[in-house]
């Protein structure tokens, strides 16, 4: 054929009377023969395919805590400190002569009875004599000298009043102990992000049938992305909250106005109890079930702090079911031992929130999987050595004095604090910016999504918080 070669070689193509395929009419969609022109589209599925199910990771702290505004670039609080006098760093100096070292200022006095101890060894002492405000002479009721809990310059003595003994007619007793509290404080975070959409690709309307995080669904148009932008900022308001850090003074961030925050892990870090780990399904030994003994472990330091009855639990999946089977293996618990006094008693409140709830000792737990924890594109993704498995959080509150309302008031032990003022809230703002899609401010041929806030978390009374890491 004269034409061979050409995009006029149109003799391999036989028309049909009907819409019927075959081989010498078929316009190839891949090939180049028509290519500006398709007469057999591909079939398009509108509706978006749910491969990740719910995405969002937010709701952590809706359910253990509050938001509340503030006007302070600033959040100060103050925490009550111990009512007994107790030492744990003093060093027997000479044990014969019953010269006892501190390594500050102590607030014991000639006539105060205290416990000496060091090493399985526990000596009932008389405070006979105060040479200078780091010593003291300790002798016991029970022995010639304090030389049974070790040898000169012993370290680690524990010691703590627990009474007094003055003879008829004395006179001068006692020192003066002040109340003790310590001071806390925070700072607000910026927090911005941006979605952006050009002039042109409002006018093209495609729709995308989905199903929100939130529950809802139905079609979308472009402003699928802004409804994900939104959601994805929402998340990161929270893991903000999460894990934030303090600057420090070593650190290499030179940008003016950049502080950092105390988020809640680095709060229980410094301030809290720490669990290395959080495996509790280490089945029986020698007649003990080695995992409940060590979720016990856990009881005995509440105990040393405020022993606040109720705590929620929020896992990831290992450690939840490590808990699921420590508690299986034990033959009190199950239906009948399962407590939900925290949700009014209600189990059915109780399971719809996600808790299962049991009670060990004095204290009932509640507990959860915190998807933050294992979602694959956060927390999930770090395993092994230090990672974070989980966090007890108290269900109790503290009395603080609130500034705002000039009144003492209940606040849960973690709680948000956001800027505002009656003439701007700042605890999740968004307008739009630009020419398009409904937005005139600029010459800006795009519109664009602003997202803002500003806030910090306050975690109160962290020593009742418990961090479990990974080993």
């Amino acid at each position: 054929m004269a034409l061979a070669g050409t995009g006029a070689e149109l003799s391999h193509l036989t028309p049909r009377p009907n819409k019927t395929l075959f081989g010498s009419n078929y316009l190839s969609i891949a090939g180049n023969d028509f290519n500006f022109t398709k007469q057999f589209l591909p079939e398009v599925y509108e509706k978006e395919v749910e491969r990740y199910g719910n995405r969002t990771i937010s709701g952590f702290l809706s359910m253990v805590g509050a938001e509340m505004p503030m006007a302070s670039d600033e959040v100060v609080w103050s925490e009550q400190g111990r009512i007994h006098v107790a030492y744990d760093d003093v060093v027997g100096t000479d044990v014969s002569a019953n010269l006892l070292t501190f390594s500050a200022a102590h607030l014991l006095s000639v006539g105060d009875t205290i416990i000496v101890s060091k090493g399985g060894v526990t000596l009932k002492c008389y405070v006979s004599a105060v040479p200078s405000t780091t010593t003291i002479t300790a002798q016991p009721y029970t022995a010639a000298d304090i030389s049974g809990i070790g040898a000169d310059a012993v370290t680690a003595v524990k010691v703590f009043v627990y009474g007094s003994e003055y003879a008829k007619g004395s006179s001068n007793a006692g020192n003066k102990k002040d109340a003790t509290f310590t001071s806390f404080s925070n700072k607000p975070i910026i927090l911005r992000d941006k979605y952006s959409v050009n002039g042109s690709d409002t006018a093209q309307i495609g729709w995308v049938e989905v199903a929100t995080e939130a529950g809802t669904s139905g079609y979308l148009w472009y402003l699928k992305s802004e409804h994900e932008a939104r959601i994805r900022f929402e998340d990161q308001l929270e893991m903000a909250m999460i894990e934030a850090e303090k600057k420090a003074s070593s650190s290499a961030i030179s940008a003016s106005g950049i502080s950092g925050s105390e988020g809640l892990f680095a709060a229980i870090s410094s301030r809290g109890l720490v669990y290395n780990n959080a495996d509790f399904d280490d089945g029986i030994s020698g007649g003990v079930h080695v995992g409940l003994a060590e979720f016990d472990s856990i009881l005995q330091e509440l105990d040393k702090q405020g022993s606040i009855e109720e705590n929620m639990m929020f896992l990831d999946r290992a450690t939840s079911l490590s808990i699921d089977n420590m508690l299986a293996a034990q033959n009190s618990y199950g239906s009948g031992g399962t407590s939900y006094g925290v949700f009014n008693n209600s189990e059915e409140m109780a399971l719809n929130l996600g808790f299962s709830g049991f009670r060990r000792g004095s204290y009932d737990f509640y507990k959860t999987d915190w998807k933050y924890l294992n979602d694959a594109s956060t927390r999930g993704a770090i395993v092994g050595v230090n990672s974070i498995e989980g966090v007890l959080v108290p269900a109790g509150t503290s009395t603080v004095y609130d500034q705002i309302l000039g009144t003492n008031i209940r606040r849960p032990f973690l709680h948000v604090r956001y800027r505002a003022s009656q003439g701007d809230d700042r605890r999740m703002k968004s307008w739009l910016t630009g020419s398009a899609g409904g937005a005139f401010t600029s010459t800006l041929d795009a519109m664009e999504v602003n997202f803002l806030s500003e806030r910090c978390l306050v975690t109160q009374a962290a020593n009742n918080f418990v961090l479990f890491q990974g080993l």
